[in-house]
């Protein structure tokens, strides 16, 4: 088994790097020329550095990068700068994320997983999700000035739509944490279908390390992948599963 992560030097990306390490598994990562690694992830013997830009690739490039990998991880995301929220490239996720499946779909002579980390601030309508009046009217806030937020959203709607269960050799699932933080150590969480709380008015937390374990669980138990195969569980920490009363 091999598994390329992207984002693989940001917050969450990183731990599942270290995830897939404990795991002894063979890890491919594009991270950027400027990007900053752990020695421990850049002497582990298990993992390839490949350095570039998702988004300035060419279609060889891209080819050998995903090359004799059967998972992807993307952990992309913007910088939380102001050239990061508003500059370019306005869609990083979802250019990588087309681009990744419609190369594995012409080309892949192989089953290849894909899983996307997305947030709670994506509404499954599909599956039959709905949002408050209150939460329609943030969202489209949102929508409209986050250029992050609709990126996101837009990557999620094409592995909805467009990748289905027709796919011969590409599957996918999206994780969908709620507020993300920063734990030392792994705590007992829940997966759910859909949200139980509300996003915007009583949103829950979600260690990022959690959220790695659950993406390894993914990777390494076919158990768990077939369960959520096709669908966008929500994580959240085990302590804020209910709504407050």
């Amino acid at each position: 088994m091999r598994v390329l992560v992207l984002g693989a030097s940001g917050a969450t990306g990183t731990l599942v790097v270290k995830q897939l390490m404990k795991r002894k598994i063979n890890t491919r990562i594009l991270i950027r020329n400027s990007a900053v690694l752990s020695k421990e992830i850049e002497e582990c013997p298990s993992v390839e550095i490949v350095k570039g830009n998702i988004n300035e690739l060419n279609d060889l490039e891209m080819y050998d990068l995903i090359s004799e990998c059967n998972v992807i991880i993307s952990c992309l995301g913007h910088n939380m700068t102001l050239k990061g929220i508003f500059g370019k490239p306005r869609y990083l996720v979802f250019d990588a994320i087309k681009r990744i499946s419609e190369t594995v779909k012409n080309k892949a002579n192989r089953k290849v997983k894909l899983i996307l980390m997305g947030t709670t601030a994506y509404t499954n309508f599909l599956s039959g999700e709905v949002n408050s009046t209150g939460e329609k009217i943030i969202f489209s806030l949102l929508d409209f000035l986050l250029p992050p937020h609709r990126d996101n959203v837009k990557a999620a709607n094409y592995l909805i739509t467009e990748i289905d269960k027709k796919a011969k050799n590409l599957e996918w699932v999206i994780v969908r944490p709620d507020t993300l933080i920063n734990q030392q150590e792994e705590s007992s969480y829940k997966v759910c279908e859909s949200p139980v709380r509300s996003p915007i008015f009583n949103a829950g937390k979600t260690s990022r390390i959690n959220v790695s374990h659950f993406m390894a669980e993914l990777v390494t138990k076919d158990k768990t992948w077939n369960e959520w195969l096709f669908k966008t569980p929500v994580v959240y920490n085990q302590m804020v599963t209910r709504s407050d009363p």
